[in-house]
């Protein structure tokens, strides 16, 4: 078991799902920061004039890549997406974007189809979600790793006050409104090269329920309309890996110096706002829909202009999350116990993994030693491949300034990328 230090602000970081004011007191809450070198790079959103979203600490000498996920119909709330890597390219942190999925029961059950969600109509638990995550990055689940009780209930009483600015019970009306939030830590393993590497995988998951009394027919023939609820499901993952003799020491390091996102409050509540008035013109709309149907825009086409400032990156994002929906599924259609014996034979067989999800790549690619001739096929999810003088110790990273020379014993050389019969491009 991989030990864990303040679990609670770790895991909250990760949804991205709670209130940034939530987070804020998490991270305050840690008893254990230490001094290291850090940085502070920021995610901006260019829908909202490109105010600072999220502030996300970095190790000092570590390199960074980060980016806002618009929300979609399925997953609403914005998120941060990032990937932080060591000098050497071995060591780094990610955090995926996020997964959702909404159903419908009672009277609208198999009424309402959302675009962007996985076709799943129930909750699952953060723990079974990490066993297919880990499938569908084809890396060995080596076991869960727990969460201390009091962690769940402090993640459970960040979302309940997140929840007090959200939709409200209207008991007399008969509507309710809950949420509720599930956590879940896991230990991977898989190889890259001849390095073994190890991982920590962590998911929270919050769904929102929301309850609508039926009414009852006041005309002769029509039908009375039953009960009926939604059910919306989002989950965020982090993930870090380093080589297995260094991960606790890595684990350590990034809950001691705070390494990750914590949200902007004046970003949260502009968002928010900005939410708010979209859907007031919405019910304005409506409301005047009987007067004049032209009259009014609605809620969907406000939403599209406030994103026009990135809309490269919505596509992206859901271009991204579609190849994710499509992966996970697969996943889960070949089971549980299935998909992670074969990950496992996969992760054991020197697979290297690729995190596709963060920096999207398929397929293998051919590369060659420059100064012996070796033609070697590797994974073509890293864009560099390293040998050392022995010709038999290797590694990948997607990190451009990663040079495992003077890090690791050795002379590394850099391979390079040539067709597939080895001939150059």
């Amino acid at each position: 078991m991989i030990k864990s230090k303040n679990l609670c602000a770790t895991v909250l970081a990760v949804a991205g799902l709670v209130s940034a004011a939530a987070l804020e007191r998490a991270w305050a809450s840690s008893d254990s920061i230490g001094s290291g070198a850090v940085r502070v790079e920021h995610i901006t959103d260019p829908t909202l004039n490109n105010m600072v979203a999220f502030d996300i600490r970095v190790p000092a000498k570590w390199h960074y890549q980060g980016t806002l996920a618009q929300g979609g119909p399925c997953v609403g709330i914005p998120s941060q997406v990032f990937r932080l890597t060591s000098p050497d390219g071995l060591s780094f942190v990610e955090r995926f974007p996020a997964l959702g999925w909404s159903w419908a029961t009672g009277g609208a059950a198999g009424k309402i189809k959302t675009p962007d969600c996985l076709p799943l109509n129930q909750k699952i638990s953060a723990q079974d979600f990490l066993k297919y995550f880990a499938s569908t990055l084809n890396v060995e689940y080596v076991g869960d790793d727990p969460i201390p009780a009091e962690a769940r209930a402090a993640a459970q009483h960040e979302v309940d006050e997140a929840a007090k600015l959200g939709p409200a019970n209207n008991g007399g009306r008969g509507y309710t409104y809950h949420q509720t939030i599930d956590l879940a830590s896991a230990i991977i393993r898989y190889k890259n090269g001849s390095f073994t590497m190890k991982g920590q995988l962590q998911t929270s998951i919050l769904c929102g329920e929301s309850h609508y009394p039926g009414v009852k027919s006041m005309l002769r023939g029509v039908p009375d309309q039953p009960d009926w609820g939604t059910t919306q499901c989002g989950a965020g993952v982090r993930y870090t890996v380093a080589p297995e003799d260094r991960i606790q020491a890595t684990l350590d390091a990034m809950i001691a110096n705070r390494i990750g996102a914590a949200g902007n409050p004046t970003w949260n509540q502009a968002w928010i706002e900005r939410t708010q008035r979209q859907g007031a013109a919405f019910a304005q709309q409506l409301a005047n829909q009987n007067q004049n149907q032209n009259q009014g825009t609605s809620i969907l086409e406000a939403g599209a202009r406030s994103r026009a400032a990135g809309a490269a990156q919505f596509n992206q994002d859901q271009a991204s999350r579609q190849r994710m929906h499509e992966q996970f599924l697969s996943t889960m259609q070949r089971g549980t116990t299935m998909s992670m014996q074969s990950a496992a034979q996969v992760a054991n067989s020197n697979h290297t993994i690729t995190s596709n999800w963060v920096d999207y790549s398929l397929d293998r690619q051919t590369v060659r030693d420059p100064g012996t001739g070796q033609i070697s096929k590797v994974t073509s999810g890293y864009n560099a491949t390293w040998v050392d003088n022995t010709g038999k110790v290797s590694f990948q990273t997607s990190d451009p300034n990663a040079n495992p020379n003077g890090s690791l014993p050795g002379t590394w050389t850099r391979q390079q990328v040539v067709n597939g019969d080895g001939t150059a491009r």
